[in-house]
């Protein structure tokens, strides 16, 4: 690359947003800073060419740092809205922890340490990582979000225009792989006021399926009430992505996405739920049920997390089998990973794990669909998604949409009566297989259970392990994460999703240099 950019990146942690800033060619990142000894010490050691410095930020001169192009800053916010001029009750950070009242006061001014490091070093583009709340920051006394619009004010003060981005991890995906998680955050890009605007717009288009073009496009991000230009949002709640053709009148698509299988290591089964000598509490051992009931395979469940769903005795809807449930298939992203061990894998032996079928050519004829995909030809598609549905299930091309999934898993059998002599069972199939001869008398019967029927004694069950949570949050297998178990998984709970920061950098490098291509 003919330029050379360089980077500070304030509040760095375990180096998830030097991590994917070094992916686009050309950018250095010079300077790395945070307080906690752990972060320094895990950055140091993936990231030896950087410049390290150790300190509590807020009380750092920012005159005796060096100047470089670009800050990339994740500040603590915590999220202390008032309301009627009552101080409102301590809520969680962005960490989920309650802080003390002098540490929640530090956490809210570590956002005017932007405003400090750029008043002292007029930054080429600027970069802030928070959480969707951070809008709602305020005084103990003042409006709900003024303390936000203040800041912004004050970076439009020196000379700069910027923009909210909202962006979930899983569709961070415009310069490579996206992160197996869906994590919802915002990033509020600033640049100097006469100069080119980072194009955004074309960062923010996943590639997704649309059904009614029966094409892979570009899709773009929809927002279900006013601009979300000026405002942040999650996925799902806030906006969605719609396919870019006005001939299907612009149908609402899914991103494609990374699953939660892929960061699994499958050569770690877990206890069987019978054989641990402390049983699990009730409200998990209830998703488990639930979670095998609904998809009938491997699953992750919270335990330890946010305990509040339809488990929970106190939910409205508690005990109902179709309400929600704080547990996924691993067939999805996983759900936000946070500071402390809250997710845990659990199956039962019987459940099986999809597989990728060849159908023409090749050297093997399956493979867990966690697996790479062996190579696609020239000639045409020829993998096919076999998955252990049994009400519906088909093989269909990778490249074409799933058949609708409902929320009853139903495997059922087809039961003949006139059965030869022997083996009694002979005659039974499922009910994806063709059926046996009919007979004018009719001697065929369907079996079916709605919900089957499982000893959870069997069921495996295990936390994450903290390289697994590592690469949840897409920091690359061998990424050294310092400190004990508890230490590494808070490394990475703070952390920046590398994806999200490569495709941020690359976009405000792009519009620094007017260059395409810049991944290294």
């Amino acid at each position: 690359m003919s330029h050379n950019l360089t980077m500070t990146d304030l509040f760095c942690g375990a180096g998830g947003s030097s991590t994917g800033a070094v992916e686009v060619g050309g950018v250095q990142v010079r300077l790395a800073a945070n307080h906690w000894d752990r972060a320094i010490e895990t950055h140091n050691s993936n990231h030896p060419d950087v410049d390290h410095l150790q300190a509590d930020i807020s009380n750092t001169d920012p005159r005796y740092v060096p100047r470089t192009d670009i800050l990339w800053a994740s500040p603590e916010c915590t999220n202390h809205s008032r309301a009627k001029g009552r101080k409102a009750h301590r809520q969680p950070d962005l960490f989920g922890d309650v802080l003390p009242d002098e540490a929640a006061e530090r956490s809210r001014a570590t956002m005017w340490d932007v405003v400090r490091f750029t008043e002292a070093h007029g930054y080429r583009a600027v970069l802030v990582e928070n959480v969707v709340e951070v809008v709602d920051w305020s005084s103990e006394w003042g409006v709900r979000g003024g303390l936000f619009q203040a800041w912004l004010a004050a970076m439009h003060a020196m000379g700069y225009r910027h923009r909210i981005v909202s962006l979930n991890s899983m569709h961070a995906q415009a310069h490579g792989a996206p992160a197996p998680q869906s994590r919802d955050r915002v990033y509020i890009a600033f640049w100097r006021q006469g100069e080119r605007a980072p194009d955004f717009e074309r960062m923010q288009r996943p590639r997704a399926y649309c059904p009614r073009c029966d094409t892979v496009v570009d899709a773009m991000q929809w927002w279900k009430r006013g601009d979300g230009q000026s405002r942040p949002g999650r996925y799902r709640q806030q906006y969605l992505y719609r396919c870019p053709n006005s001939s299907c009148r612009n149908t609402v698509v899914e991103p494609a996405w990374l699953p939660a299988s892929s960061i699994i290591d499958w050569s770690n089964p877990g206890v069987r739920l019978g054989d641990r000598a402390r049983p699990l509490a009730e409200k998990t051992m209830r998703r488990i049920r639930v979670g095998i009931e609904r998809y009938w395979g491997p699953m992750l469940a919270e335990h330890g997390g946010n305990p509040y769903d339809a488990a929970d005795p106190r939910h409205p809807r508690h005990g109902d089998p179709d309400s929600y449930y704080r547990v996924w298939p691993i067939s999805d992203v996983t759900q936000t990973m946070h500071t402390r061990e809250s997710k845990a894998l659990a199956y039962h032996p019987k459940t099986v794990e999809p597989l990728v079928a060849e159908l023409r050519g090749g050297g093997s004829t399956a493979r867990p669909a966690s697996s790479a995909l062996s190579t696609v030809t020239a000639s045409g598609n020829h993998h096919g998604l076999v998955v252990p549905y049994y009400g519906n299930g088909q093989a269909a091309p990778d490249g074409r949409p799933l058949p609708t999934v409902t929320t009853v898993d139903r495997h059922a059998l087809i039961h003949r009566h006139n059965n030869n002599r022997g083996d009694q069972s002979a005659m039974t199939t499922p009910s994806s297989e063709p059926v046996r001869t009919i007979t004018t008398a009719g001697h065929q019967s369907v079996l079916q259970a709605d919900r089957p029927t499982l000893d959870l004694d069997d069921v495996r069950f295990r936390m994450l392990e903290p390289d697994e949570i590592k690469q949840a949050m897409a920091f690359p297998a061998d990424y050294l994460m310092a400190g004990n178990r508890r230490e590494q998984v808070k490394l990475s709970g703070n952390a920046v999703t590398p994806p999200a920061a490569r495709d941020l950098v690359a976009t405000v490098v792009e519009a620094i240099t007017g260059e395409g291509g810049l991944l290294s």
